[in-house]
């Protein structure tokens, strides 16, 4: 049975506990079983005591944890605070700023910039699912009252919206 957090309230309970962000974060990326990013051997065992898993083949930087090879990596802050950013970014239809990150996960504005522009970026190259299952899509003319320029027929320009139904989101 796959976890969905529809709620803010939910994904904030769910993601408090760092063992539920690790397991949330592995079920995603290795969804049959985990394997080394350097050399995707999936002989690895999970050293509890230092929340990461080493590699049995023999290889510089064996030792990894669900951050390596992420847009996570090299950021000291802990999946509880990502996750919620990811939720925030993913959910709100019209875009949230680093100004709400920031009030809402308790980080500075300019570390909330940092996790916005990280998140959207792999939004962009496409290393974070977007949409998947019923879609529905709507279009809508955004912009002011003034003239249309001569020889349009609208004074402002269209823009499409897409939004989930009823799939499997990630």
């Amino acid at each position: 049975m796959e976890l969905e957090l529809n709620t803010l309230q939910e994904a904030i309970v769910y993601f408090s506990d760092p063992q539920n962000c690790r397991e949330y974060l592995v079920a995603r990326r290795w969804p049959d079983g985990v394997e080394c990013p350097r050399c995707g051997s999936k002989n690895v065992t999970f050293l509890e005591k230092y929340n990461r898993w080493q590699c049995s083949a023999r290889h510089d930087n064996r030792q990894f944890t669900a951050k390596t090879g992420t847009i996570f990596e090299d950021s000291p802050l802990g999946l509880d605070k990502w996750l919620m950013a990811m939720w925030q970014v993913v959910n709100c239809k019209n875009g949230v700023s680093s100004y709400e990150v920031h009030r809402a996960i308790g980080v500075t504005q300019k570390t909330a910039w940092f996790m916005d522009h990280r998140i959207r970026h792999a939004l962009t190259i496409g290393s974070i699912n977007k949409l998947s299952g019923q879609i529905e899509a709507d279009e809508t003319f955004i912009g002011g009252m003034t003239a249309p320029p001569q020889g349009s027929q609208h004074a402002s320009a269209p823009a499409r919206e897409e939004s989930h139904r009823h799939g499997r989101q990630r």
